[in-house]
């Protein structure tokens, strides 16, 4: 006689029906006797025998030869190996641990290299195979609205990225036969920018400043003013912080201009091979895009911490270093690199890829290292000066050292009728007006112009991250220039401006259509145009004396 289980449920708890395992076991054995008992099936002899035939046909014997060393040392990045004889620079080489390495330093008995991952688990006496390829990253316009770092692997949480194929991360720059003349405008968005220093598809033009001067917020604003046309964005980010990439990334998503955007992303928390490899990466994923047939305009943000993430690792690799700690050829690093942006030909596609790197200087030093470097490779710069950014001046370029070498001839006879003179009559402004900070009297003439000067420059000072379509840019520029401000007070301006584009859209829309389309003004577009500012200044004045 079996005894029961003692009843374990506490008291006032639900009782709860005991796991009977004997029934579990009883069905599992009368399952495995039916099996026992049924007979066992035939097998296809002759089909088995035409799958080994099949196999045996298409078999083919290869040797493999996989170059192996040894881990000799490892610390910040950087790794020397030991016993790989026959490994060429650039070439990938595998750790145990899955991290990858690139290969920059040959030398007798070692080799050094750099990883493109974490150190974390590496130890000397590891392992190292060599891959017997040179690094290549993903690229296709599935790319387009994603995140990913320099290795393009995703960093946003989108579906798994499928690209087009795999590039070489070193690519020539095309020759002098492939390339044509620039004489097609890239429109920033800027007032200032697209009027005084226009830049052309294919261009190359720094941007240069001050830590917190709106560097990055310039660069944005022009990949914001592409939503309406055919042009591609890449913003590599090198070196950024990451709450900064995060809210560069929203702004885009905001906008709707993530779209048509990859983000490369690399952060000071990353090794500095994924810095130093960052911009080459979006270059190499902007050109698949340009040789699709679309224009592309890249952002580097910024190339002075490349600079320095280049400067790190030459340091480590012992290079022998130059002015500023600098390796000798940085100045190479940085113009294989802009050099890739050109605009082609017809026969190479007629496509154009547009460069705008951006650098950090202090106190506005221009002559400092690197800017010279970069300043003597790009076809102009845009400055951008602290004093006027502290006095609330935005955006903050100084019109006097910022310069377009190639953009004039890619302006469109509309901006260049409305910006011939302005920036002559800003340079007059500015030089008077130093002066009159000191409590200079001056004469009527003079004062005229300061007070031209002055209205001239509210009309130049845009919001951030508010674009202005081209037409919209003519007619805030075209009253300013002739002289048609001269009447209003300079706080007013804002709000003329915004009453005039409302007018036009509502009454004159040909005006803001035909411009956009043809780019020129023409005399009757500007006599509806002159009509129009004339009414709402009329509008204006009444509604001052009203309140008065």
């Amino acid at each position: 006689m079996t005894e029961s289980p003692r009843d374990t449920t506490p008291q006032g708890a639900a009782a709860v029906a005991p796991f009977d395992t004997t029934a579990i076991v009883q069905a599992a054995r009368e399952r495995a006797a039916e099996r026992m008992s049924a007979p066992p099936a035939e097998p296809d002899l002759p089909a088995l025998l035409r799958s080994i035939r099949d196999r045996l046909t298409t078999f083919s014997k290869r040797v493999v030869l996989r170059e192996v060393g040894t881990v000799l040392s490892v610390g910040s990045g950087v790794a020397a190996v030991s016993g790989l004889r026959q490994v060429r620079t650039d070439e990938i080489v595998a750790f145990p641990t899955g991290v990858q390495g690139l290969v920059l330093n040959l030398d007798h008995g070692e080799v050094d290299v750099i990883l493109l991952g974490s150190e974390q688990g590496i130890r000397g006496g590891d392992m190292v195979v060599a891959a017997g390829e040179r690094l290549r990253v993903p690229v296709g316009t599935t790319l387009l609205g994603r995140v990913v770092n320099p290795l393009g692997a995703q960093l946003d949480e989108g579906a798994p990225i499928d690209p087009a194929e795999h590039r070489l991360l070193e690519r020539s720059a095309p020759g002098i036969v492939d390339r044509a003349p620039i004489n097609q405008p890239l429109y920033t968005g800027c007032k200032l920018i697209d009027a005084l220093i226009p830049i052309g598809r294919g261009q190359r033009e720094l941007i240069v400043g001050d830590r917190k001067t709106g560097k990055t917020t310039l660069a944005i604003d022009a990949i914001l003013a592409q939503r309406e046309t055919d042009v591609a964005c890449v913003y590599v980010a090198v070196g950024q912080r990451k709450s900064s990439i995060v809210e560069t990334i929203d702004i885009l998503r905001r906008t709707g201009a993530l779209r048509y955007t990859t983000v490369v992303a690399s952060s000071p928390d990353d090794p500095p091979a994924l810095r130093y490899l960052a911009p080459y990466a979006g270059c190499v994923m902007a050109e698949y895009l340009m040789h699709a047939g679309r224009d592309v305009l890249i952002i580097y943000d910024d190339l002075s911490k490349h600079a320095d993430a280049y400067r790190e690792l030459s340091l480590l690799l012992r290079r022998p270093p130059g002015r500023e700690a600098y390796p000798g050829d940085i100045f190479y690093q940085h113009a294989r690199l802009l050099e890739r942006a050109c605009k082609l030909n017809d026969a190479s596609g007629g496509a154009s890829l547009t460069a705008l790197p951006i650098i950090e200087i202090q106190r506005g030093n221009l002559s400092s290292y690197i800017s010279t470097n970069l300043i003597s490779i790009t076809d102009g710069q845009i400055v951008l000066d602290s004093a006027m950014f502290n006095r609330g001046i935005k955006p903050a370029i100084d019109a006097g050292r910022s310069v377009s070498r190639v953009g004039g001839s890619a302006q469109t006879r509309a901006m260049r009728s409305v910006a011939g003179q302005l920036r002559l009559d800003l340079a007059q402004f500015e030089e008077v007006a130093h002066f009159t900070r000191f409590g200079t009297d001056v004469d009527d003439a003079t004062r005229r112009q300061i007070e031209r000067g002055t209205r001239l420059r509210a009309v130049l000072t845009q919001p951030a991250h508010q674009p202005r379509a081209l037409s919209e840019q003519i007619v805030a520029l075209y009253p300013a220039a002739n002289g048609l401000l001269d009447a209003l007070p300079v706080d007013r301006i804002p709000q003329f401006e915004h009453a005039l584009i409302r007018h036009l859209e509502a009454s004159y829309a040909h005006v803001l259509r035909e411009i956009d389309l043809n780019g020129e003004l023409t005399s009757d577009l500007e006599s509806d145009l002159q009509e129009a500012i004339a009414h709402v200044t009329q509008t204006i004045g009444e509604s001052d004396r009203s309140h008065s």
